[in-house]
């Protein structure tokens, strides 16, 4: 062997050939390489039959087998067999392909032997990635760094997409020796940053590619634009078939959470994607598809009602992942900066307000943000930051945020700043937010939340609090969003868990989800419907009008006289009875006849009081009481001269002749001191019109005369009948006539016509 000191690349060793004789070969040599076959992965079969299952785990044996011998291979022979075996990669490449993520219902075992099997392929394809990541293992055994660099980027060793794959499989546990094995790729060979800067468009290509499926159309820069009237038979997210939906929700699911995972481990990268808009783009397909796609799970009838179920845990979770995306982004690309300080804080500062500001069209976007990582919170940091930060745009954005919610329909959580007390960079290690469902990622799985750190992803009206803060409306909207997700269950049977839960939708919907109901709540039936001492309060007990407590108030009265209810005609009668049917005047006479008498004067003697019923008061204090002077004269503004009174018409009985000849019965017996001679009738409407025609007449003749202007006699010019000869009048009148007749009206309509047709306005 050669010096320890000497990296492995430029080490020579002297090994026997075929015939036996010594030779000497560098030490990463193609014939250094073992003569072994490393079979490929095969994932474990779903629900298979036991010699299935035991196929699987004799071929996971073998796979184990060889990568703990590649392990325990010295460092040169270790590294001769990852060059030149073909094979290792193919094994290596294939689990890397068909490993079940953690969301995937096969990542789930069906055996203990099988869950054992995996475990250990599990962790010997890690620890081999790890040793091929690794260019110095101890102070003998290393390689050149640029020849490390070199080795693992031209053999394909590592590239873009098998760092991804590794995020997210082995990161869940792994981050500090992930994060530790990519930095050095990157450190020693930095090509791959202009790979990943080439595989960003790809990325944000599968954004386009889901909203073309969904049949939202996009630009080349993520902006919405008009749908083509080419597209109107392209399927959508409520059209497609149900095959289709499930593959776009699980390539929705997979790539955000790779996504997130290779961010996650390796913030570096952060930089490279947003050299892209990644964040605007992201942004704007969060907007745009996911409303669409959580509908269209939501209202679809699927056959399968757990398969409904997974496709809602994975939307919850993509969303959330999206969400974790966009403020990693803003954690290393601003907020780190500014929590480090330095020179360029105001920039970093301003930068993060632009961002913000850029969310606000965003609505459902900002909101489920805000609910995550608080925006309040990083504006605090910035005013902590920055001091001299403008409160008016601060101010702007807090209310953008507040009409976000608004918009939507939902109200923030309750205790939402304790909540997420934390400062903003250290909100993703607060503990999590919980998914649409009420779920909870952990290191574990999915789990349940407790107490009022669960939050609500499903759009729903209402907020879950107490039951002494809920009203009517509130506790409907609590139910109507359960029963949208479930609505085989009865609402007698919804109340009782929401009570049981504090009135906690979330809580309510996972713990049925799980099958984890409290025992008195899992005896119960599921399709029980309300109680009748469950109702709601009515809305009529708050509720006030006019027609409170009738005869027909059947809010109020258990029995209402139905004999005077009915619709339309009544059965038997005509339209001459009903017409001719006076009740209604003959309840309002006796009413009417207690004003026929009007006494304007009491005759009282002096000394004496009466009271309004006319009898006499002995107590009566009269020391106020003045003496009304000529209040009782009849000089014509007295209070007590009053009209007489008249019985309306339709009170009256008897035809109306004899009305008309009472009625002047009494206007000639009226003295006559009241008659005017000059005055006209008092219930005379308008004046005779000839009457005011002679009177008109008089007026203009007054003038005529005062004016000097002789009338045209009316009729001159038709005179006497032919043959009787006419006057002389008449025949100047007709001359004079004849002579300007042309001066007015239409009588030079030839004239006229000349004048045209010598401007061309009439063709000849």
């Amino acid at each position: 062997m050669a010096c320890a000191i000497v990296p492995l690349d430029e080490q020579q060793v002297t090994e026997p050939n075929v015939v036996g004789k010594d030779r000497t070969l560098p030490a990463l040599h193609p014939d250094r390489k073992e003569e072994r076959c490393f079979v490929p992965y095969k994932p474990p079969p779903e629900d298979g039959s036991p010699a299935q299952v035991e196929e699987f785990l004799e071929h996971a044996k073998f796979i184990t087998e060889d990568l703990e011998w590649l392990l325990a291979l010295p460092h040169d022979k270790f590294w001769c067999q990852v060059v030149f075996d073909e094979t290792l990669q193919k094994c290596l490449d294939s689990y890397l392909r068909h490993a079940s993520r953690g969301l995937d219902p096969a990542g789930l075992p069906g055996s203990p032997a099988v869950a054992e099997a995996q475990r250990h392929i599990h962790r010997a394809v890690f620890m081999t990635f790890l040793r091929m990541a690794t260019h110095k293992e101890s102070k003998e055994n290393f390689l050149t760094p640029s020849v490390f660099g070199e080795i693992i980027y031209e053999n394909f060793l590592f590239d873009i997409p098998k760092i991804l794959d590794l995020c997210v499989l082995f990161g869940k546990g792994n981050t500090q020796l992930l994060h530790k094995m990519i930095e050095n790729i990157f450190t020693q060979q930095p090509g791959y940053y202009s790979d990943l800067d080439e595989a960003v468009p790809s990325v944000l290509q599968v954004f386009d590619t889901i909203l073309d499926k969904c049949g939202l159309q996009c630009d080349g820069a993520g902006a919405m634009e008009p749908m083509k009237l080419s597209a109107n038979g392209r399927p959508t997210a409520m059209t497609m078939s149900q095959q289709d939906l499930l593959d776009l929700v699980l390539y929705l699911c997979d790539s955000t959470t790779t996504i997130h995972a290779f961010l996650d481990i390796y913030p570096p990268a952060c930089s490279t994607f947003q050299s892209h808009s990644f964040l605007s783009r992201l942004v704007s397909f969060y907007e745009s598809a996911v409303p669409d796609i959580e509908k269209a799970v939501r209202k679809r009838n699927f056959t399968d009602k757990s398969l409904k179920e997974d496709l809602w845990k994975r939307m919850c979770h993509s969303c959330k992942r999206m969400v974790e995306v966009a403020h990693l982004l803003l954690q290393h690309a601003c907020l780190q900066p500014i929590l480090e300080g330095g020179d360029n804080i105001q920039t970093f500062a301003e930068e993060l307000l632009q961002h913000f500001t850029s969310f606000l069209p965003e609505k459902r976007f900002l909101s489920d943000y805000d609910e995550q990582f608080p925006i309040a919170d990083d504006i605090s940091l910035l005013q902590q930051a920055l001091p001299l930060i403008d409160e008016t745009r601060t101010s702007y954005l807090l209310q953008g945020v507040q009409s976000a919610w608004d918009s939507v329909g939902r109200s923030r959580p309750r205790g939402h700043t304790q909540t997420h007390g934390l400062p903003a960079a250290q909100g993703g290690a607060a503990g999590g937010r919980a998914s649409p469902l009420g779920l909870r990622e952990s290191g574990e799985g999915w789990e349940t939340p407790r107490g009022a750190e669960a939050s609500l992803y499903m759009p729903h009206k209402g907020n879950n609090g107490a039951a002494g803060s809920l009203g009517a409306g509130e506790l409907e909207s609590l139910l109507s969003s359960i029963r949208e997700l479930l609505p085989d269950l009865g609402e007698g049977f919804l109340l009782a868990c929401l009570q049981e839960y504090d009135y906690s939708s979330e809580l309510v919907i996972n713990n049925i989800l799980e099958d984890r109901l409290a025992p008195g709540l899992d005896q119960l039936d599921r399709a029980m419907p309300r109680a009748p001492t469950e109702e709601l309060p009515p809305v009529l007990s708050e509720r006030s009008n006019v027609f409170d407590d009738d005869e027909f108030d059947v809010f109020h009265r258990d029995k209402v006289d139905m004999s005077r209810i009915w619709k339309g005609r009544r059965k038997g009668e005509s339209a001459q009875e009903v017409l001719g049917d006076k009740q209604h005047i003959d309840a309002q006479r006796d009413r009417y006849r207690a004003y026929e008498n009007v006494v304007d004067e009491v005759m009282v003697e002096p000394g004496a009081v009466y009271t309004l019923d006319g009898d006499y008061d002995d107590e009566y204090d009269d020391t106020y009481d003045v003496n009304q002077v000529g209040a009782n004269d009849l000089d014509g503004d007295s209070l007590l001269s009053r009209r007489p009174f008249t019985l309306p018409l339709v009170l009256r009985t008897g035809n109306k002749a004899q009305f008309e000849l009472e009625e002047e019965e009494e206007e000639d017996t009226r003295p006559m001191e009241n008659q005017n001679p000059n005055h006209a009738p008092r219930d005379q409407f308008c004046q005779d019109p000839a009457l005011l025609r002679e009177r008109a007449e008089a007026r203009r003749a007054a003038f005529h005369q005062k004016k000097g202007i002789r009338p045209e006699p009316v009729g001159s010019v038709v005179g006497k009948p032919k043959g009787q000869g006419q006057t002389q009048d008449t025949l100047q009148d007709r001359r004079k006539k004849e002579a300007s007749k042309g001066r007015g009206a239409n009588h030079n309509r030839r004239n006229m016509a000349d004048r045209k047709r010598n401007k061309g306005m009439i063709p000849s």
